[in-house]
């Protein structure tokens, strides 16, 4: 039969029979201008990690010691770090506002001010660097996945219906926190800072952790556990902190920018991000979650294809505009702002909370009774 319907088509004529169906054309392997140079870019990230968190660990152990020496009545051998107050963004917040209200730089709690201004002002700048090369969360969320990856041989992502919903709740949770604040004049601000709870909210922060609850420690389990398996998973999904840096930078001239004609689409560089952003299909990476790690440019095997550059209006009328941004200058940038914006705060005595130590000595052993001031209280009211 089919033989017969072979012999009928050899019988049409030529000019009557259809063509054959074209061959897709296969796109043209580009060929691969290798990178010169040694890329350390990673190298010196992690060294920007791992220095602060060593820091984060030094002053947490100043401040467990001062804490203790009010609470077992030890004579006063060290002064509070001002520094534990890079982990109360709230409080930086307030005071931000209080400033820009007042024009006054407040007394208390002035260094979470300072250093609020100071991640921000990275993040302008710098793209969300402060997540990727100095926040020690970030640090242990990175290594836990990693970790999670060596042990399990991958890491997970989740389906897309359920990733950007999930990646909407750091925007929500930095949207409540942005209300509460907007909500309170410059005096309700200074009252809630002179209260019991806003004295020694840096003590409530430590006891959060020495004496965690069974929900707390629940909770924090499971997001160890989540890191483990999902890159960056409170990052990512929950850190409003990190939602507030990735809207900042937005407004910032620096970008990841791949150049088509010298990339060679093997995808690594997607692969390589550890914010799932699709780097290989785009010119330019504009989203928020872009923390400017560089692992995208640090794993690029071709000249040219993929680099940090700044974006500036006026850029191609600028012949002497600089267009790659090595990563040694990223790092000169974060070091700049930290140290500059801190030592200002410092030369100034903008730095430390002029408490004085009997007030501390009546409440630092009592802390766990400070209460939160709620809104209707009168000490918070014009």
């Amino acid at each position: 039969m089919a033989h017969g319907y072979a012999e009928m088509v050899a019988d049409v004529p030529a000019d009557m029979q259809e063509p054959p169906a074209p061959k897709p054309l296969r796109k043209p392997k580009k060929k691969l201008v290798r990178r010169t140079g040694r890329d350390y870019s990673q190298a010196l990230r992690r060294t920007f990690q791992a220095a602060f968190l060593l820091m984060n660990v030094w002053l947490g152990g100043v401040f467990y010691v001062w804490v203790r020496q009010f609470e077992t009545s030890s004579p006063a051998q060290l002064s509070r770090p001002a520094g534990v107050e890079g982990w109360l963004p709230i409080a930086g917040m307030m005071n931000a506002k209080y400033w820009l209200l007042t024009g006054h730089v407040p007394e208390l709690h002035p260094a979470a001010m300072f250093l609020l201004l100071t991640f921000v002002a990275i993040a302008f700048l710098l793209r969300k660097a402060f997540c990727s090369w100095l926040c020690p969360v970030g640090t242990i969320s990175e290594y836990l996945w990693r970790a999670g990856r060596k042990i399990l041989r991958r890491n997970f992502r989740l389906w897309p219906w359920l990733d950007i919903p999930l990646r909407s709740l750091k925007y929500v949770l930095l949207g409540f926190f942005v209300w509460a604040v907007s909500s309170m004049s410059a005096t309700a601000i200074a009252a809630f800072m002179r209260s019991e709870y806003g004295l020694i909210t840096d003590v409530k922060m430590l006891n959060f952790f020495r004496y965690m609850g069974e929900t707390g420690a629940i909770v924090v389990g499971i997001l160890v556990l989540a890191s483990v398996f999902i890159q960056n998973f409170w990052c990512r999904y929950l850190c409003p902190y990190g939602a507030l840096l990735g809207l900042t930078s937005l407004l910032s001239p620096l970008r990841i920018r791949r150049e088509p004609s010298a990339c060679v689409d093997c995808s690594k560089c997607a692969k390589a991000c550890p914010s799932s952003l699709p780097v290989d299909k785009l010119i330019t990476i504009k989203s928020a979650e872009c923390t400017g790690c560089m692992e995208c440019v640090s794993v690029c095997p071709a000249q040219g294809a993929l680099q940090m550059s700044p974006v500036w209006p006026l850029q191609s009328r600028l012949a002497s505009q600089p267009k790659v941004v090595p990563a040694w200058a990223l790092a000169a940038g974060i070091a700049a702002l930290f140290f500059g914006i801190v030592g200002y705060a410092k030369t100034v005595d903008h730095w430390n909370s002029e408490i004085p130590a009997t007030v501390y000595q009546k409440l630092v052993p009592h802390a766990n009774e400070a209460r939160h001031p709620m809104p209707g209280d009168p000490a918070l009211q014009d």
